[in-house]
Order: C-alpha cells, then structure tokens, then sequence
C-alpha cells in the first residue's frame, strides 16, 4: 500500500483514478474546484471519493504554494499524481492568464513539492494537443517538431520541459501522460460529445465546427485508469529518469461519426448548425501507444461505440432523469 497525492481530485480523471486507487492505496485528493464548468459536478464526485476509507480531501489551490507545501508535508506521500490544470484550448484564446497560473506557476510548485519529499515518482499529465497540427499520424512521442496550435497546448509542452530539467537537476523520477480526448460518464461538460448530448435531449441545436470531419482519438475513461494503473506499477521505482507515455485508443472517429453514435443511443436526431473552424482546434488527434503497450499490458479495450453509449446511459439516469 503506497501513500499517493493526487491533484485535481474532482475533476473528470482524478475522480475515476482517486475512486480506483483508494480500493489498494492511502490517497489525499487536491483541488480548488473552481468555477470553470459546474460545480456541482466537481462537488459531487467528491462527496463519492469522501465514501472511501482509505481517501481524503483537502480543498486547496496548487497555485498557493504554502498550503500546497503544508498538505505535501503533513500527508508524506510516496508518490504524487499532478492533474490539476486549467483545461480547456477554445477558453485559453481568451484567458491566458488562468493558463500560466493553474498550468505554469502550479506545475512548478508540484516539481518543487516533489523535490523538497523526495517521492519515489511524479506522475502528470500533459495532453494529445501538443502535437498540434502534426501531418506524422499517427502521433508518436517521438515526435521532435512540437507545434502547438494554442496557448493550452503551449503550457503542456512547458510542463514537460521544466519536468525535464528537474530531472537534470535533481534526478526527479517522472512520467508525463499525453492523454487524448478522455470521454465516459462524470466527464467535463465543456467537450463536444457532452455538449452533443445534452443539446438533443433538450431539443436544442447543435454548433459543428468545420465540415465535421475533424477526428478525435476518444479515449474511454477505464482505459485511462488502467493505463495509469500500469504505468505507476512500472515506474514507481528510482532510477527510472523522465518518460512521456501516450495514453489513447487508437481509433479516431470524426465528429460526424461520434455525432451520430449518440443521435443513434438517444434514438433522436440532432439539428447541426454548421460553422467555420475556431482558433486552437486541430485536425486529427490519434495516438500511437506503441511505447506504453511495450512495457506494460496496456490495451484500449473500450469502442467509441460501447464508450458513448455507456456515456448516454450515464447521463440520462445521473443528469437528465
């Protein structure tokens, strides 16, 4: 049993991957559960983690690096989990700020706590958007010709260079997880299958940006967990430097495609308004999770398919019964 630290505990992976720590782990959950989409959500995945013994929550903000440094000490973990981050690419257009604070400024201190404890790992996510708009599918971590489309994308790829220079500077042992388009029910209300959702059952139409042929590598929310399940198995040990994992299915569908599988699960069909591109959205996201199966046993086993329809169930019992 290891004692784990994980940020941003309310938010959409940290409460699937607190919930399936707990069950083997001594887990402290982290966030400031701000109001960048509804708080209910956030407060009501933590009243489920606050149902497991082994959890326990502190509502703070990595940004304040006293408190941080206070949690940190008093709870002693062995390893630290940073997912706490300003989420979003449309809203880094218009609030950059919330961007270098949550994203820059809290990273550091995370480096900085993990240093000052000397854990055994830190792992933190970093996401799919780095790769911008990248012609090389599908996306390897190999991938040297980072070109990131927004300022969101932007501060993932400094995350990654600071972790990198600690590594350099004090031998900190840590893993960066690129994550691409987590989906499953509890998600954030801000991603498109969500908002596809709840617009077609409130009989409201929906915004498709472009032609619909945008493609996205959705990544079943249990399929997340097990891939970070595996990694922490594998690299919570010293001596095992600064690695970056893709953590994706494999299967980009466009959102056409993705569009349709919930009109299909709904059994309703949906009224598109069509309109150009915004600024920061990409292509394609599709990851190659070549170099994560290749240590662990990782396999995306969940469809977009099987995905969006457990989704759709979710949300009509949990939300729009």
């Amino acid at each position: 049993m290891m004692r784990i630290l994980i940020t941003g505990s309310s938010g959409f992976i940290g409460f699937h991957l607190a919930k399936k720590l707990s069950e083997n782990h001594t887990v402290l959950g982290l966030d400031n559960i701000n109001s960048y989409y509804d708080q209910s959500l956030k407060n009501s995945r933590t009243k489920i983690l606050n149902t497991f013994d082994n959890f326990s929550f502190v509502k703070l903000d990595i940004t304040d690096n006293e408190a941080l440094s206070r949690a940190g000490k008093e709870f002693a973990p062995d390893i630290i989990i940073h997912l706490a981050a300003q989420a979003g690419v449309r809203y880094s257009v218009t609030n950059p700020d919330a961007y270098v604070k949550s994203n820059l400024v809290g990273h550091a201190n995370i480096l900085e706590l993990s240093r000052q404890l000397d854990v055994k790992h830190l792992f933190y996510a970093s996401s799919s958007s780095v790769y911008g708009n990248s012609k090389e599918l599908p996306y390897n971590e190999d991938l040297t010709s980072l070109n990131p489309e927004s300022f969101y994308a932007a501060t993932k790829i400094c995350c990654e260079v600071l972790t990198e220079s600690y590594k350099n500077l004090y031998a900190l042992d840590s893993t960066g997880l690129r994550f691409f388009s987590v989906y499953g029910p509890w998600g954030r209300p801000d991603m498109a299958y969500y908002i596809f959702t709840k617009k077609i059952l409130n009989k409201e139409s929906i915004d498709i940006f472009g032609n619909g042929s945008a493609s996205r590598d959705m990544t079943y929310i249990d399929d997340v967990v097990s891939g970070i399940c595996e990694l922490i198995n594998e690299r919570s040990i010293s001596g095992q430097g600064h690695e970056i994992y893709n953590i994706g299915n494999s299967q980009p569908i466009t959102l056409l495609d993705m569009l349709r599988i919930i009109e299909d699960n709904l059994k309703l069909k949906a009224e598109i308004n069509y309109s150009d591109n915004q600024i920061g959205d990409v292509d394609t996201t599709f990851a190659d999770s070549t170099k994560i199966s290749n240590l662990t046993s990782f396999q995306s086993k969940i469809s977009p398919q099987e995905g969006l329809k457990r989704f759709v169930d979710w949300y009509k019992e949990e939300v729009h019964s």
